[in-house]
């Protein structure tokens, strides 16, 4: 497996999720386009794109840093244009950017709730509706959405009902455009079993426990790699999670992503009780 040479265009990859991918990519030589907001250091959230193009040039791949607000269409197709203009096409797309307010009815602002739906769902839709002219000329492309499995147990909208349906959207676009391009581009989503180390883990969710329970983003990093490396043909319309697709691939030693027991590890939303086994390798080893 290698990505050596592909060209990838991630949302929110300054930090977290999307910047470890970025990184796994960049040891085989990858062209990253790094889309995202932040240009300026923050107190509480690390990393700008500048700092992460500088992480990923030296871990070997290239990078563009590129300031990018995805709710809005003219920033999409500036970035992507310049993207065509540096590395001169797009071979991977992925939808990481999310935004999140874990909050009921009466307390979720309206405001907070258009931040959700306009960067979750309608910024994964504009993002690779932009992208798909460009997919569409690559030997093998994909799109992946960092986004949960369609499981309409009540628990999960109980008391998040608008991010909830939010993340979905995501997942929904997914699943449509999976059919839609069958054949000419490989389109799936991943997600987390247990809650990863990120800033959202630590500043909104759970703060430092929490963040000290959760796996690091590698595991996503490494998952996703599996996923990119498929055949588009063979792969595509899945909702992996990530300890089971990696167990699938030979993976047998989770104890790296974390420093704690399975057992004692937060779990993540949205993932199916009936569905997507744990590795019984591992577990507490």
């Amino acid at each position: 497996m290698s990505l050596q040479g592909k060209t990838i265009f991630i949302t929110g990859a300054s930090r977290g999720i999307g910047l470890s991918i970025a990184l796994k990519a960049a040891k085989d030589g990858a062209n990253i386009a790094i889309a995202a907001k932040t240009t300026e250091p923050h107190p509480k959230l690390e990393g700008t794109i500048f700092t992460a193009a500088e992480d990923i040039e030296k871990a070997g791949g290239k990078a563009l840093p590129l300031q990018c607000d995805i709710r809005f269409e003219e920033s999409v197709s500036e970035a992507v244009e310049k993207t065509i203009s540096e590395f001169g096409g797009i071979d991977i797309c992925i939808n990481n950017a999310s935004a999140i307010s874990l909050t009921g009815t009466l307390n979720t602002e309206m405001k907070r709730y258009d931040l959700m739906h306009s960067i979750n769902g309608r910024g994964t839709f504009l993002v690779s509706k932009t992208c798909v002219p460009h997919l569409l000329k690559a030997d093998n492309p994909h799109i992946l959405s960092i986004s949960p499995p369609l499981d309409m147990n009540e628990k999960w909208f109980q008391g998040s009902v608008a991010y909830t349906i939010a993340k979905y959207n995501m997942s929904m676009f997914m699943l449509g455009m999976a059919a839609e391009f069958r054949g000419k581009i490989g389109v799936n989503a991943l997600w987390p079993r247990t809650a990863i180390k990120t800033a959202a883990v630590k500043n909104v969710l759970g703060g430092q426990e929490m963040f000290e329970k959760s796996r690091s983003p590698e595991i996503m990093a490494d998952a996703a790699y599996v996923i990119l490396n498929k055949e588009k043909d063979l792969y595509t319309g899945n909702f992996a999670i990530d300890d089971s697709l990696l167990a699938e691939h030979g993976v047998t030693d989770f104890k790296k992503y974390a420093d704690y027991p399975f057992s004692e590890l937060m779990p993540d939303f949205f993932v199916p009780e009936d569905a997507y086994p744990v590795p019984k390798i591992v577990l507490d080893n």
